[in-house]
């Protein structure tokens, strides 16, 4: 296979994510926090949180990667418009006082993601050659793990050192928000395409229009939905086990750095031994990891049992989302990424109330356990249902 660098826009896109999520893990490790504690709330109310904020990005997704499709230049404009809301309504969950609040700000910040993600994705895989789509989405979930790595050690700085109060710590997130626009705006450039100018050529929007194999993975990917559930779940159980704030937070620390230091070994991994046989190996891992952490029963085993399931989780990145591009063409990909993440998102409010009743009904490690059953059945499906005739 001949060797192909990475494009410069893949490297800048990789440098906004890794900016963004500087902000975003600035807030999101104390969301349940802030539930359990400061609201009086419990699992199943942060599964609808997560649930719901996830379910309004779902329904933008599609949209934006279909309308991504139908002319030069949206695919940015998209990213600028989905950044911008993210970062603003973002800090200002260091003022909530009520769940209401949280879920209206959190659904926003969501819905910001939801008009971004889809063209997002299909203009990384415009800007790379097709030989190394598993190496660029590699990279950029890695800069989306280092700047989830970064902020959450700066949040620890800021309440250990500085000490800030959680919704300073919120506050301030709003600083390297300001940067993910200035960076996007002045370096990222939208590469020449094919743009279809007929509607009758366009990628088909209706469900049963797409390929018979897309429709088979993401019918996979919505039941894997009801497995990988919000790692936010992980630090609530850290919370339950007696961990303070700053412990939670060097333990969402240590699952982002466990997925950034795997998300480039295994995009390369995909590229050059096949992007199946990889997301097998990675969803088979992902399904002992969740059984790990449904065993834990004290602090120093959940560390152990989160830094694996990074490890795991974050091999296999790379390579699930170039599947999707593997069965989409050129003039299609906003319209398959949106599908993608749409398939996923509508899952997102009964996962995580499912999860989140499991967990209260019985207990934290019955819902863990439930999620590896369920993780590896997906990888039988997988197997030999969605890739029996690939």
């Amino acid at each position: 296979m001949k060797k192909h660098k990475l494009p410069g826009t893949v490297v800048v896109l990789g440098t906004v994510s890794f900016l963004n999520d500087l902000a975003s893990e600035m807030v999101t490790p104390f969301i349940p926090i802030l539930i359990a504690t400061v609201l009086g709330a419990g699992p199943v109310v942060l599964g609808l949180v997560e649930g719901v904020a996830d379910a309004a990005a779902s329904f933008l997704k599609l949209w934006a990667g279909r309308y991504s499709d139908s002319g030069r230049g949206r695919r940015k404009r998209l990213m600028v418009l989905g950044y911008g809301l993210s970062n603003l309504a973002r800090p200002l969950l260091g003022l909530v006082s009520n769940w209401g609040g949280l879920l209206l700000l959190r659904g926003l910040d969501r819905a910001g993601k939801g008009l971004r993600t889809a063209p997002r994705d299909a203009l990384l895989a415009d800007s790379a050659h097709r030989e190394i789509h598993g190496f660029a989405y590699g990279f950029h979930r890695a800069m989306d793990n280092a700047g989830a790595l970064g902020g959450t050690l700066l949040a620890v700085a800021a309440l250990s050192w500085l000490h800030w109060s959680v919704s300073e710590v919120i506050l301030w997130s709003a600083l390297p928000g300001a940067l993910v626009l200035l960076v996007l705006i002045f370096g990222v450039r939208e590469p020449p395409r094919a743009t279809a100018e007929k509607n009758e050529l366009r990628a088909p929007l209706a469900w049963p229009l797409l390929s018979h194999n897309m429709r088979r993975y993401l019918w996979v990917l919505v039941l894997f939905t009801f497995a990988r559930v919000s790692e936010s779940f992980i630090l609530l159980r850290g919370n339950e086990l007696g961990m303070s704030v700053v412990q939670v937070l060097l333990l969402w620390a240590a699952l982002n750095v466990s997925k950034s230091a795997t998300s480039v070994l295994g995009g390369r991994m995909a590229d050059a031994f096949g992007m199946k046989r990889l997301t097998l190996i990675s969803w088979s891992g992902y399904a002992v990891s969740l059984a790990m952490l449904g065993l834990v029963e004290h602090s120093d085993a959940l560390w152990v049992g989160t830094v694996l399931y990074g490890l795991l989780a974050g091999l296999g990145e790379g390579s699930e989302r170039a599947l999707i591009s593997l069965y989409a063409d050129e003039r299609e990909r906003g319209t398959a990424f949106g599908w993608y993440h749409l398939a996923a998102g509508l899952s997102a409010i009964p996962a995580g109330v499912l999860f989140g009743a499991v967990w209260h009904y019985w207990n934290a490690g019955a819902a863990f356990l439930f999620a590896g059953v369920l993780a590896s059945l997906c990888v039988l499906l997988l197997r030999f249902w969605s890739f029996a005739r690939h």
